[in-house]
């Protein structure tokens, strides 16, 4: 398990880099200038001023340099001071990251939660209306963006039925981690985030049921004398779920990513929020800093399910 473990580290290394560079590049080429930011409405600052604040930033030296120093500096887990906030970057990012892992693991719990249970009743009832609706809310839930579902879910039952509140992590005045407050708070972005996984699953499920459920092992087993529900739970399920676990990769990037902009829909302070108003303030340290510590979140995640889909498929031997 180590040697393999380390395999997956070192091939994860190119792409860690790439994203290293991708991320550098789109944060100093885009059009906007961070002093002008800054100093946007001082009228009493010179060009002397924007010089010396950007020699301080450090902007004023090559992209290259600019690069390899930023670099060095993640060596040493210096991922700079925030430009806006005027503190440590991964100060910021730490205080955040734990509200945005409430979203994105309860997501997947309800995603597993109602996807496979839909994926299974679709494949056992093919061809029946059970089947017909569930495809037809696959489709739906691929092709609703995100974004767009949020807003609906805040104008109508946020805003006009008063059912949820409009948004934030707990009502004005309440300060709790467990309570019911927070829960009705993690309902919108929850249910919102977990649409795309929630669709994607049963159409990855419904096919592998299909054709798990003609093996021979599964006549076997019935002709045992074992009851359906045991001969689906037992035989069917868990060789079904092999292909499902690869899918998993790509519901946690879907996580990843649609929390960028349904945290900002619902005024979550999570590090999605704070990653979008960072790209809006051109708040350098803090975008870089948050890509980079996503990126190794979801290569993380990426190991993870390698080596849950060993665990799950005995043919696939860790070495």
């Amino acid at each position: 398990m180590g040697r393999f473990v380390a395999r997956r580290l070192v091939q994860a290394i190119p792409t860690f880099f790439g994203v290293l560079v991708l991320t550098f590049l789109l944060s100093r080429l885009s059009p906007s200038d961070p002093v002008q930011l800054m100093l946007a409405g001082n009228t009493e600052v010179t060009s002397e001023d924007r010089e010396g604040l950007r020699r301080a930033l450090g902007l004023d030296q090559p992209l290259p340099v600019q690069f390899f120093v930023w670099v060095w500096q993640l060596a040493h887990l210096d991922f700079g001071q925030s430009i806006y906030y005027h503190r440590p970057a991964l100060q910021l990012i730490l205080e955040r990251i734990p509200n945005s892992l409430q979203i994105s693991l309860a997501a997947l719990v309800v995603t597993v939660a109602v996807g496979v249970p839909l994926g299974v009743v679709a494949a056992l009832r093919r061809g029946r209306a059970e089947d017909h609706f569930i495809r037809v809310f696959s489709v739906a839930g691929h092709a609703i963006p995100q974004f767009w579902l949020g807003l609906i879910f805040v104008l109508t039952l946020a805003v006009q039925l008063r059912w949820f509140p409009i948004g934030s992590m707990n009502a004005v005045g309440v300060d709790c981690g467990l309570c019911w407050d927070r829960f009705v708070h993690l309902l919108g972005p929850v249910l919102v985030i977990s649409i795309a996984g929630i669709a994607n699953l049963p159409r990855i499920l419904r096919t592998e049921v299909l054709e798990v459920i003609s093996q021979d092992y599964v006549r076997t087993a019935r002709s045992k004398g074992l009851g359906e529900p045991m001969v689906v739970a037992v035989h069917v399920l868990r060789n079904a779920l092999i292909p499902v676990v690869t899918s998993f990769g790509t519901i946690l990037l879907v996580f990843f990513s649609g929390s960028l902009i349904i945290e900002r829909v619902f005024n979550w302070p999570g590090l999605g929020r704070l990653t979008f108003e960072a790209a809006v303030s051109k708040d350098y340290p803090v975008v870089q800093a948050s890509v980079v510590i996503s990126s190794v979140l979801l290569i993380l995640s990426y190991l993870l399910r390698d080596i849950a889909y060993a665990w799950v498929d005995p043919r696939i031997k860790v070495r």
